[in-house]
């Protein structure tokens, strides 16, 4: 039925985190036309999470749902010396019962989550 997931990121500075993406985080892009970056992501697995609030984007003339992005690792410390071996500081680390988890903070000012999940993985 799915051929696969397209995930949106809103930046305050689209330029400079698709640098990032595709520079520091590595991940394969094609370029759509006048640098519009499409990211190739590593396998995905979605849950659908109670809310605590309005969380939502209007988008296409539509309220969508409220989501947020988290790159899966099997090895956070490894992940987080790599990523500081490119300069790139990772904010604090928090456990939590389903895994280990940080943020990769972007050149914009936004943040991505990176965790390493302790429950079993649909992937």
């Amino acid at each position: 039925m799915f051929t696969g997931a397209h995930v949106l990121f809103y930046s305050k500075n689209p330029e400079a985190d698709r640098a990032f993406f595709r520079d520091v985080l590595e991940l394969k892009a094609i370029d759509i036309g006048r640098g519009w970056l499409i990211f190739a992501m590593p396998p995905v697995e979605a849950a659908v999470h109670p809310g605590d609030g309005e969380f939502s984007e209007r988008h296409a003339g539509h309220d969508m749902m409220g989501a947020l992005v988290y790159l899966m690792c099997s090895d956070l410390q490894a992940t987080m010396r790599a990523l500081a071996a490119k300069n790139v500081r990772c904010t604090e680390v928090n456990e939590a019962e389903w895994g280990i988890k940080t943020t990769i903070p972007l050149p914009s000012g936004g943040e991505i989550g990176l965790y390493q999940p302790k429950h079993e993985t649909a992937i």
